[in-house]
């Protein structure tokens, strides 16, 4: 699963993957359509094709270089700390004993168990 949430923490964008889909593959679908100052991401956000959509959109990519980057390419560590913002996140829909357990099995009904537990967080 993947997650943008806004500078509250709430959710803004969920996108159901497999398991085995990597991060980056699904990035700029996250982002599309958001007018945002900043981008934060992990490191498997690091690409070049990443940051300059970022650009395009007006923002300012927020991510740490990949280790594996010849040329280390400076962020905001400061502002990078609210990243945990997302793992908080993830923390109240575990809360939600159908999610952390996932009793649904297939991928339509477990989506709509999460946006039910995304509702409930807005409502808090």
């Amino acid at each position: 699963m993947h997650i943008a949430v806004d500078a509250l923490g709430n959710p803004v964008r969920l996108r159901l993957t497999p398991g085995q889909t990597h991060e980056a593959t699904q990035a700029e679908a996250l982002i599309a359509g958001f007018e945002a100052e900043f981008v934060i991401g992990d490191t498997a956000f690091d690409s070049d094709r990443f940051r300059a959509s970022v650009v395009a959109q007006g923002g300012r990519a927020v991510i740490p270089s990949h280790p594996a980057r010849s040329q280390a390419i400076a962020h905001d560590k400061h502002l990078y700390k609210e990243r945990h913002l997302v793992e908080c996140f993830i923390n109240k829909i575990k809360q939600y004993r159908r999610i952390a357990t996932r009793y649904e099995k297939t991928a339509h009904n477990f989506l709509a168990m999460i946006t039910i537990a995304c509702c409930m967080i807005w409502l808090r």
